[in-house]
């Protein structure tokens, strides 16, 4: 077996590790990148989350009246494909013209704390290293359903994004985040979405306001709901699947479906790693535990991303980077810490988007927050034409505010333009900007942004 000596592997090409095996191979650094396929170079971002995803919305807004959603899906498809796949490239060549570093396709697992076999069909490679970092990320979530994990209909995220063939019927188990973006994405295309969430309504932990305010939005958009609703087993038919599930009150129904979705959420990849080999610890979740310096139960070995359990965001892998960075780089001050994040935002992008950040206001009282309300439905904004002008004023805006110091304590932005909105309340947030200055900012016109003078200028309860 051949034997690759390095100052530095990086297990996964996800946006921490990726970002980390190119500054330490630019500063000089013997660096190897393993990646178990090809065609994720570059990670999940790019390649069957956050881009494809983004990218088959805003194609599904430029779908004229008279186009087939069938056809204009499958050219859809073909043209993300092929914009990812030019990412994925250039994600390849961003490391792989750097002399120091090497990227090795196939799937790596601990022989010890210090050395990583690498197996690519009869090929292997040992890999030994004096600092590693795991960027594995994180997979769908099946759920213990009779008949689910058999079924021929059952799909994930990434089968949805790279198949051409606009499914007919799609069933989405799960009404949280990441179920509804998908059930938005398909209806955008016309495709009939049943969505069966166990809870009594979607969105659970957002406030109720909120929550209800978006289902409507995605009821406008012809998506059905079945809250309360526990699958119980799925069998395939002639053509489609049968999902049958139970209510609460224990009456039973059913749906019939070409695709079911899996949306409960997503669960740290490590099942080939051989961690127990390396001494390398996990929690009951399967995620692999971290200090604040993200360094694992062995010291020189780091979990970066999804797989470390943390927030299941690109920016916080990014993020991720720079605090694992800041302890291996030479102009690393070892300082930087994951409790140095303050108002981390995010985004449910729904159409419109539905942007959030800091406490909900059933969080702030529960906290025992003094809190004010500043709450408005964009349709009755008039200091927000921008909503009328792109023909979408669906939505409503909330402030939660401290009665005190008048502190902004979180935001629920459920408009037009909320993904770029939210970032700018997350930076008062950092920054000790108040509720007022927000309210009373300059902002150019007509734009989303100047919708805060009037929102907040009303702070109440």
């Amino acid at each position: 077996m051949d034997i690759l000596h390095t100052d530095l592997l990086v297990i996964g090409f996800g946006k921490g590790g990726k970002t980390l095996a190119a500054a330490m191979g630019r500063s000089g650094k013997r660096v190897a990148m393993v990646e178990q396929s090809a065609l994720l170079y570059g990670g999940t971002c790019i390649n069957i989350a956050c881009v494809p995803t983004k990218a088959l919305i805003h194609r599904a807004s430029q779908r004229p009246d008279d186009a087939d959603p069938s056809a204009w899906y499958e050219a859809s498809v073909a043209s993300t494909d092929a914009m990812t796949a030019t990412m994925r490239d250039k994600n390849f060549r961003m490391l792989d013209t750097l002399d120091t570093v090497t990227v090795v396709t196939g799937t790596a697992s601990f022989l010890d704390d210090r050395r990583v076999e690498v197996v690519a069909g009869e090929d292997r490679l040992e890999i030994t290293a004096e600092t590693i970092v795991i960027n594995t990320g994180a997979e769908p979530v099946v759920p213990d359903v009779r008949g689910l994990r058999e079924s021929a209909y059952l799909v994930t995220n990434a089968d949805l994004v790279r198949s051409p063939t606009m499914p007919r019927r799609v069933a989405v188990i799960g009404g949280g985040y990441q179920g509804l973006e998908f059930a938005a994405l398909l209806s955008r295309y016309n495709v009939p979405v049943t969505v069966l969430e166990s809870s009594d309504r979607i969105l659970r932990r957002e406030d109720d306001d909120i929550a209800q305010a978006a289902e409507a939005i995605l009821r406008e958009d012809g998506i059905n709901f079945v809250t309360g609703a526990r699958v119980t087993e799925v069998v395939d038919g002639d053509g489609v699947a049968t999902v049958t599930y139970r209510t609460h009150e224990g009456q039973e129904g059913t749906i019939e479906a070409e695709a079911v979705l899996v949306g409960t959420g997503r669960s740290p990849r490590t099942a080939e790693l051989r961690l127990e080999a390396a001494g390398v610890s996990t929690d009951n979740r399967g995620a692999i535990e971290v200090d604040e310096y993200l360094r694992t139960s062995r010291p020189h070995i780091y979990a970066v991303g999804d797989v470390n359990g943390g927030p299941q965001f690109t920016y916080i892998s990014l993020d991720d980077y720079r605090v694992v960075a800041d302890q291996i780089m030479d102009t690393g001050k070892g300082t930087r810490t994951t409790t140095d994040r303050v108002a981390v935002p995010y985004t449910l992008f729904m159409t419109p988007p539905l942007g959030r950040v800091g406490m909900t206001e059933k969080e702030a009282r529960a906290a025992g927050r003094s809190v004010r309300i500043a709450a408005k439905d964009v349709a009755a904004l008039m200091a927000m034409p921008r909503a009328s002008i792109v023909g979408d004023t669906r939505g409503m805006m909330k402030f939660v505010v401290d009665a005190e110091t008048d502190e902004i304590l979180g935001a629920a932005l459920l408009s037009i333009d909320s993904q770029e909105l939210i970032n700018t309340v997350a930076l008062a947030m950092r920054t000790g900007l108040t509720a007022s200055r927000l309210r009373d900012g300059i902002w150019t016109h007509p734009s989303s942004t100047e919708a805060f003078n009037e929102v907040l200028a009303d702070v109440v309860r």
